[in-house]
């Protein structure tokens, strides 16, 4: 619900601070008082068209901020759309949104502090007021929405999520197919390219391995005569004696000798001796493996020459194919498989077709089911609708819902029903099409979405002997705004929007039906409605019967100050109780006389016996 509305320098507001509590509030004042510009800082606040007009006059901008607490449904549906753009505030059940409108024009929209643009404004403010009347943020007005309310008001939620199921299924086995039909000669392109890569890689007969031993050998085959002439050095330093210089293996054999006779005299050098004894073995076994490794080393020019072009024909595939020959491995690996699958493409081509024919056929069947019920919720509603606008004192008013089936060659097959499903109208005095096939006859085929296969658009004649025309077309006003509480009353437990605000839904009527206005307007937010199905209901009104209703009463008033610069018009507004809101429903009857406070009394004596029976 919205908790805070802060407006400074926009139009005659210069600085409003209003706190907001649930239930229903109601704001009231004289014509230009500035009742509806509060309703306008809520719609810029909420996303609608930014105007340098708007910008108070000696002021180089202009700000709207509002505070919104968020249930927990408002939350699940929010969070993700603020995780995605970083916009989480510090209190998870708090949302700050703010605009700003600059005098040469420009302007800036604000998430918990941070900017963003008004699209994705308008996106996370879409679900949390619905403004009613002069500047509107109407759901109601949005046509996608209307199969949405429906279906919600008749709780279809469960068949419709297997409608959606199905339909999401058919659209990812055409997305399979689209990847599979290509023309015969991409296939047979892209076949012999992969056959030539397999091929290509397999007559390579590549090791995981391979080639870092390629690149060892290498080395020793390049540097042969080098490898031969150090060992050579090593072994006759460690085993021949060169005239002056013994051996090295000679010189450990005279130290192991000393050492063993000093251990006989002194057992205490026994260790020693050992180690003489390990080094002794340790030189021989060194000795044997340069023998080995000497006479391993092979000078050969052709052998070089073979291990280079293994190495060059190594590079050139992995060039081709992946930095290592892991790589190379692979992506042959892969494209086998995928070879398979073009060989094989007529076959799935042919499973996935006939999954989708079963698909479709499924899909109709069931979409037609849900289309039939709907369409006798769609005369529920119609009559709850009408029976809503006579106590609005609009009895010749009619409410239909149009439905509309439209054909797509790609679409679900569907018996051929009686014509009247085709583009219906559900009202009451319409009634409801026959849905049976009359008599069966040959499928068409129903463009379909994730809702079904219905085209679903609220309709509304206001007036006796009009025809019933789209609800979007209906003009705005008093009319509209009377037509939207019997929407919203009906739709109560089906709407999932906080906020209502309704500007001036008093247009056009008096007293007597303000009094049952003001009655539908509490109830829309009263307690004795479930906790989420309750509403945070907004008002702007001329009439005192309605006005009675509120649970907060806010008047809205201009006043001249003066200023340094000269005199400034402003608007303030206060909280009314007691005897300031006995005399603001007197004002606004005529006057303070004394009989005018008793009426004013007497409304607000009704409404609270009104609200203790409805408590009861």
């Amino acid at each position: 619900m919205l908790v805070e509305l802060h407006i400074r320098d926009f139009a005659i507001i210069d600085d409003l601070q209003l706190t907001f509590a649930p239930g229903f509030s109601v704001l009231t004042g004289e014509t230009g008082a500035g009742k509806s510009i509060i309703v306008d800082g809520m719609d810029l606040v909420l996303g609608g068209r930014a105007d340098s007009a708007l910008v108070r006059a000696g002021a180089d901008r202009a700000l709207v901020e509002a505070t919104f607490r968020l249930s927990p449904i408002q939350r699940a549906a929010i969070e993700p759309l603020l995780a995605q753009e970083e916009l989480e505030g510090d209190t998870p059940d708090l949302l700050l949104l703010g605009r700003e409108v600059r005098s040469n024009g420009r302007s800036v929209a604000r998430v918990n502090g941070r900017a963003v643009t008004v699209t994705i404004l308008r996106q996370v403010a879409e679900n949390l007021v619905d403004i009613h009347g002069q500047s509107e943020h109407l759901s109601l007005l949005r046509v996608r929405e209307h199969v949405n309310l429906l279906d919600r008001y008749t709780e279809l939620g469960p068949l419709r999520t297997r409608v959606a199921e199905l339909a999401a299924r058919v659209r990812a086995t055409r997305r399979e197919l689209d990847d599979l039909i290509r023309s015969e000669q991409e296939l047979a392109h892209r076949a012999d390219l992969l056959q030539f890569q397999i091929a290509e890689i397999e007559a390579a007969a590549l090791e995981p391995e391979e080639e870092d031993a390629l690149l060892e050998e290498r080395v020793r085959l390049a540097n042969a005569e080098q490898l031969t002439e150090l060992a050579g050095e090593a072994l006759a330093a460690l085993e021949e004696d060169e005239g002056r210089s013994p051996a090295v293996m000679d010189l450990l054999g005279v130290t192991l000798r000393a050492l063993e006779g000093l251990a006989r005299i002194d057992s205490t050098l026994e260790p020693q001796v050992q180690m003489a004894e390990s080094a002794t073995y340790q030189i021989e076994e060194l000795c044997r493996i340069l023998r080995e490794y000497q006479e391993q080393i092979e000078y050969n020019p052709q052998r070089l020459q073979t291990v280079e072009e293994r190495l060059v024909l190594i590079r050139r595939l992995q060039r081709k194919y992946g930095s290592t020959i892991p790589d190379v491995l692979a992506y042959a690996e892969q494209a086998a498989l995928e070879l398979n699958s073009i060989t094989h493409s007529e076959e799935r081509i042919t499973q996935l077709q006939e999954e989708e024919k079963q698909l479709l056929t499924q899909l109709g069947q069931l979409a037609v089911e849900l289309s039939q019920q709907r369409r006798e919720a769609a005369r529920q509603l119609a009559a709850g609708v009408e029976t809503e606008l006579a106590d609005l004192r609009m009895e010749g008013a009619r409410f239909g819902v149009q439905f509309e089936w439209r054909e797509d060659p790609t679409g679900a097959p569907v018996d051929a029903l009686a014509p009247d499903l085709w583009t219906c109208v559900s009202s009451v005095d319409l009634g409801q099409p026959d849905a049976s096939p009359s008599p069966p006859g040959p499928s068409r085929r129903i463009a379909f979405d994730a809702t079904g296969i219905d085209h679903v658009e609220f309709l509304i004649a206001p007036n006796p002997g009009e025809p019933l025309k789209p609800l979007v077309k209906i003009a705005s006003g008093g009319e509209t705004s009377r037509l939207m509480l019997a929407l919203k009353t009906v739709l109560s437990r089906a709407d999932e929007t906080p906020t209502l605000v309704f500007d001036e839904i008093d247009q056009g009527i008096g007293g007597r039906v303000g009094g049952t206005v003001g009655a539908k307007l509490w109830g829309l937010a009263a307690e004795t409605q479930p906790e989420n199905l309750r509403h945070q209901v907004l008002c702007v009104t001329h009439l005192p019967q309605l006005a009675g209703f509120g649970d907060a009463h806010f008047h809205v008033e201009k006043q001249v100050e003066q200023t340094i610069s000269g005199q400034r018009t402003v608007t303030r507004v206060r909280r009314l109780a007691g005897d300031a809101q006995v005399k603001e429903l007197a004002h606004m009857m005529g006057g303070n006389s004394e009989a005018a406070r008793r009426s004013a009394e007497e409304i607000l004596e009704q409404v609270a016996q009104y609200k203790a029976r409805a408590y009861e």
